[in-house]
């Protein structure tokens, strides 16, 4: 289960910056992204939870972290991933910056925890 803890670390840093980069060119464009950049966005934010599920799963089998800021850092990404849903203005291209800067914050985020809990 830690390798595939590991594995998905990789996979939320990697679609975290590359979600992030779609929807700052979106913004750039001065547009609302589309579907598949709201999607590219979405599932960043699905694989951090997922991956904070999977951290507790370690930690109820007590498997632990050799870092206890590894578990800061984990948590403080999902959280400001999520941040948006609650802060970011309804509708326009303001929205779409929200999102864009807090996942790509969220994914150097994760770039540290990874770095702690190995």
């Amino acid at each position: 289960m830690l390798t595939v803890h590991i594995a998905l670390g990789v996979a939320v840093v990697v679609v975290c910056v590359g979600s992030a980069v779609l929807g700052f060119v979106a913004y750039r464009r001065r547009g609302s992204g589309g579907a598949f950049v709201s999607h590219a966005l979405v599932l960043a934010q699905t694989l951090l939870i997922a991956q904070a599920a999977l951290g507790l799963l370690l930690l109820s089998d007590d498997r632990r972290a050799p870092e206890k800021l590894h578990y800061t850092y984990g948590a403080l990404a999902l959280g400001l991933a999520l941040t948006p849903w609650f802060y970011a203005p309804g509708v326009g291209p303001k929205r779409l910056l929200w999102f864009a800067v807090t996942t790509l914050v969220a994914g150097a985020l994760a770039v540290r925890a990874f770095m702690s809990g190995s």
